[in-house]
């Protein structure tokens, strides 16, 4: 389940880096292909559960377990905080987005279970998420005008 999909992760520094409205859109654009197949896996294990809320929790374990067995390091075996501080980020300007634009009828309850996971496992993960047109439409130029 989600075998991987610690990989649209891969590009996440370039994808943060000096984020403005145009860089967003086309970043945004290039990171819903990355996600394409994991977006698909997600919405499909939804689609046939009988158990909504279970199945949004165990996408949500798989998901966290996958990004920390790419992250984890040193002889804590953990993620450091500035990475850990990246992901949060790419989280809330991508994953987040691109799940609730699949529009699937469970689309909020595959994101509410990925972040309530990474809270659990991290005490500065994102408490919240919003949808693409939300966060793209909070930009000036720059995003908040403070980048």
């Amino acid at each position: 389940m989600l075998n991987g999909v610690s990989s649209i992760f891969d590009n996440m520094p370039e994808m943060l880096k000096r984020l403005k409205k145009k860089s967003y859109e086309k970043n945004f654009a290039a990171f819903e292909e990355s996600f394409s197949q994991y977006r698909l896996e997600m919405t499909t294990y939804m689609t046939k559960a009988s158990d909504k809320e279970k199945m949004a929790q165990e996408l949500a374990a798989a998901f966290a377990d996958d990004v920390e067995a790419k992250f984890k390091e040193g002889a804590k075996n953990k993620i450091k905080n500035t990475k850990l501080t990246d992901i949060n980020f790419f989280m809330i300007y991508y994953l987040f987005p691109a799940i609730l634009k699949t529009e699937h009828e469970n689309a909020d309850l595959m994101a509410e279970a990925v972040c309530a996971e990474w809270a659990s496992r991290y005490n500065n993960a994102p408490q919240g998420y919003a949808d693409y047109d939300t966060l793209y439409g909070s930009f000036k130029e720059k995003i908040f005008g403070i980048f």
